[in-house]
C-alpha cells in the first residue's frame, strides 16, 4: 500500500453529517480501524470520539489519490484526536478528555501498518487549539518540532523527506479570526515556505457545519481533494 498517516485534531477526524456517498467502498481505499486491522475506507474512519465523529477530508484525500495512480492500493491511518493542542502531539504527552496519548498513540499506529506498505505522506490539520496567548507564540517551532519527528519516526531520515501537507483553519465571518488565530496561520504558511516538501492548503472558502468551527460534509470532502492535489505535487517533485 502507499501509506498516508491522518493527524490533527476534530477538523481532520472529521465532524461533517454522514451521506450515503460517505458508505461506499472503493476497492483500493483502506484505513487502519480502531483494532489495529485494515478495512475498506468508509466514513467515519476516524474514532477519536465515537458519538460525534463524522465526514472528515481523509476518505475523499485517499479517493483522490487512487484515481490519481490506478495501480496504487491507498492506506490511511487515522490518527487525529478532537481538542488537541500541539503541545499533546509530543512523546508521552496526555489527552484527559479522552483517555488519549495523541503522539504515543500515532506511533504506535504506524509500527502497526508498516508492514502493509511504504510511506508516502502525511496530512496534518490542528492549530485551533493553539489560537490563544499562550500557546500561538509557540506554535511555530512546536509544528518544525513535529514535523522533523514524524518524518524521523516513518523511516524518512535521509533526503528527500517524505511530504507534509498543511490544512487551513476554517474560517468563517460568524467567528472573526483573532491575532492569535493569524499567528497559528502565519506558521502554517511559513513552514509550507521554508521547509522541504511541506505543502500549506487553503480552507478560509469552504462551508461549516453551523458551529462557525467544524467543516461541513461537502467542504471536509473537498479539503481532502486540495489535500491530494498538494501530496501529487510535493510527490512529483521528489521523483523529478
Amino acid at each position: 500500500m502507499d501509506l498516508y498517516l491522518l493527524a490533527g485534531q476534530s477538523n481532520m477526524a472529521g465532524r461533517g453529517t454522514l451521506e450515503a456517498q460517505d458508505g461506499q467502498v472503493h476497492p483500493r481505499v483502506w484505513s487502519l480501524d480502531r483494532s489495529g486491522l485494515w478495512v475498506p475506507a468508509v466514513d467515519p474512519i476516524h474514532f477519536d470520539k465515537p458519538g460525534v465523529v463524522g465526514v472528515g477530508p481523509g476518505r475523499s484525500f485517499g479517493l483522490a489519490m487512487a484515481a490519481a495512480r490506478q495501480q496504487a492500493t491507498v492506506g490511511l491511518v487515522p490518527c487525529a484526536v478532537g481538542g488537541t493542542s500541539i503541545s499533546l502531539w509530543e512523546p508521552g504527552a496526555y489527552f484527559a478528555d479522552t483517555g488519549a496519548h495523541p503522539y504515543d498513540d500515532a506511533l504506535r499506529r504506524v509500527r502497526l501498518a508498516a508492514p502493509a506498505g511504504n510511506w508516502r505522506g502525511v496530512l496534518w490539520h490542528q492549530g485551533e487549539s493553539d489560537c490563544n496567548e499562550r500557546a500561538a507564540p509557540l506554535y511555530a517551532a512546536r509544528l518544525q518540532r513535529l514535523i522533523g519527528r514524524l518524518r524521523a519516526e516513518l523511516g524518512n531520515g535521509q533526503l528527500p523527506p517524505i511530504p507534509f501537507v498543511i490544512g487551513q483553519m476554517g474560517r468563517w465571518p460568524g467567528r472573526p479570526w483573532t491575532p492569535w488565530h493569524e499567528t497559528v496561520n502565519r506558521a502554517h504558511r511559513d513552514a509550507a515556505r521554508t521547509l522541504p516538501a511541506v505543502a500549506f492548503v487553503v480552507a478560509d472558502d469552504l462551508g461549516h457545519r453551523g458551529d462557525h468551527l467544524h467543516f461541513d460534509a461537502a467542504a471536509a470532502r473537498e479539503l481532502g481533494r486540495r489535500c491530494a492535489r498538494a501530496m501529487l505535487a510535493l510527490q512529483g517533485r521528489e521523483a523529478a
